[in-house]
This record gives structure tokens, sequence and C-alpha cells, in this order.
């Protein structure tokens, strides 16, 4: 991707992680398609992509659709679904991508690309997305922390070229996006699910904001232990992190990085939506599970969860 010319560009997915990653792109320049529900795809359409971000407040041109065929054009694919959708919405993205397309999964959890490939051949280069973002209203996202990425190529198989790396960071680094390129994208990957599992589910039962957790002394200890146990499963995986490294940025991300954050598990409750909470601690408790590593805690705030997701979803169907 050479740095004058910007690729085509399309966003599967185009929630609060797709839109704002998309939009920043199109405001940058690049040619942009976002594809994602109907009524913020008409609102875009009609009006355009409002981004109401800690850095500025504009409405960005951009195209939109509801139709996965809209990649048809695409080099460059942002992966953005819901895990619960990973298999799904790769398998309908197949058959419209061109050979030389790179897709980019902006996903949680630290399975995706191999999800993707193994539903449907693509080899999607690994992402570790730290932002805070919530759709607002149809065709309006709001920023209020962070927004840099993490890529990477954890793979044996995966072919894809240090050059191409190098070209996807270049291509948000001129969008004003950090990208940077890691030698480790695994380790990396387990640093950001253990981040998610420390708050998405406390902020999903309280309903409250990163900040007001990390202040909160009850809520420190569990965070702790949650940190501790899934250090302990990351370990057993192969996987080395420091329990004590990662509770002092664990702490710090509420503290100063992103304390204006709501869990997207907390968004999603408040919408009556399936959360990706199998994919964070569920993911722990089954990888602990597997390899033997006992984990209480992110078991109960699993089955927690899981619990207030049935709920609201009963509720938002009444």
């Amino acid at each position: 991707m050479p740095e004058e010319e910007w690729p085509q560009i399309a966003v599967v997915g185009a929630g609060a992680v797709g839109c704002y990653f998309g939009g920043m792109l199109a405001r940058a320049g690049a040619p942009v398609t976002l594809i994602g529900r109907a009524p913020h795809v008409e609102a875009i359409n009609r009006d355009g992509l409002f981004i109401d971000s800690v850095h500025f407040k504009e409405r960005v041109s951009v195209s939109a659709s509801t139709e996965i065929g809209a990649v048809r054009d695409a080099r460059l694919v942002l992966f953005s679904v819901k895990t619960v959708d990973t298999e799904n919405a790769a398998k309908s993205l197949a058959p419209h991508l061109a050979p030389d397309t790179i897709v980019v999964s902006l996903q949680n959890g630290v399975d995706n690309a191999e999800r993707i490939d193994l539903a449907a051949g693509i080899q999607a280069i690994p992402t570790v997305v730290y932002i805070a973002a919530a759709m607002i209203g149809a065709g309006r996202v709001r920023h209020s922390g962070r927004g840099d990425l993490i890529i990477g190529n954890p793979l044996p198989n995966h072919d894809t070229s240090e050059s191409e790396l190098a070209g996807v960071a270049a291509t948000f680094t001129r969008a004003g996006v950090p990208c940077r390129i890691s030698e480790n994208i695994t380790a990396e990957l387990w640093e950001k699910l253990i981040m998610n599992c420390a708050y998405n589910a406390i902020s999903a039962l309280s309903r409250m904001k990163y900040g007001r957790i990390a202040q909160d002394p009850g809520a420190i200890e569990v965070m702790k232990r949650v940190v501790i146990e899934a250090v302990e499963v990351g370990k057993a995986a192969g996987v080395r992190l420091s329990a004590d490294t990662m509770i002092a940025a664990v702490l710090k991300l509420g503290n100063e990085a992103m304390p204006e954050a709501l869990s997207s598990t907390a968004q999603d409750i408040a919408r009556g939506k399936p959360t990706e909470i199998d994919s964070l601690n569920g993911f722990l408790v089954r990888r602990g599970a597997e390899l033997g590593v006992p984990t209480p805690v992110n078991q109960t705030l699993h089955g927690l969860v899981k619990l207030l997701e049935q709920t609201a979803f009963e509720s938002v169907r009444q």
C-alpha cells in the first residue's frame, strides 16, 4: 500500500469500534464503506457519520451498506463483528474477497484469527484494540478514551508479510490512529483479554464506568483475583505474564487511560443484546478446565453475566 495512495477499505460490523476506526480513516481521506445494520446505514448515508470524540466533534462523509457484497473492491477489510458472530460473518465474507485483500480482526478475545481461518480459510491479522467507544444513536459514535491498535502475525502458517503488516500500520497511523507491530502478538492479546476480564463483567453487573470501579476497594480485590487466575491459565497455555505487572496495568487503565469507559458488555446488556462474555471470562474458565487451572472468580463473573444477559434479553422482548 504506497503511502501516497489510500487502499479501498470496508468495515464488516460497523458498530462502535468499526465506526470509530472506519470513520477516522474516512476523515483522513480514505475511501471507506461501512457495512452494518439498516438504521445506522440509513443515517450515515443520509447525514454522514457523526464522531463525538474526546479530540473533536465532526460529521464525516462515508459510504455505508447493509450488504456484505460491498466488500468486493476492498483491499483492506476491518472485521469488527461481535465474537459470537465470527464464524458466520467469516463464511459470508469469504466469497466476496479479492485474492490480495488483507483482513484485520478488530475483535475482543485471543483466538479470533484462528477461528476466522478455520471457518472460512481467511488468514486475518489479529489486532489488539484499546478504545472506549459507544454508539449513541443511529450513525453517531462517541469516543471517550484511547483509540490505538497493535497488530501482529501469530500463526505459524500465516503468510502475511512484514511489508503488508507495515502497510496496514502505516495506513492507520496516517489517519491519526496509533498502530504498532508486535513481535509477540499472542502475549499482547492475552494482556488485552485480562483487561477485559477484569472490567467487562464488573462494569455490566454494576453499571459503572472503569474509573469508579478502579477506585472501589472491593472491586479492586475482585479484579486482582481475576488477573491472578488469568495469568495462571496463560502460563499453563505457554503465555508468560506477570500478575503484578498486569494488576498495575489494569488499575492504570481505569484510573488514567479510560476512566469514562463503560464496557461493551454493559452496553450489550443495556440494549438486551448477547454479550461477548463467553469469549472473555468464559474463555478463561474453559481453558482453565482444559489445563487443570481453577478459575472460581472468573467462573462466578461469567455465570452472573450470563444470568443477567438472559434477564436483559427477556426484558427487551417484552
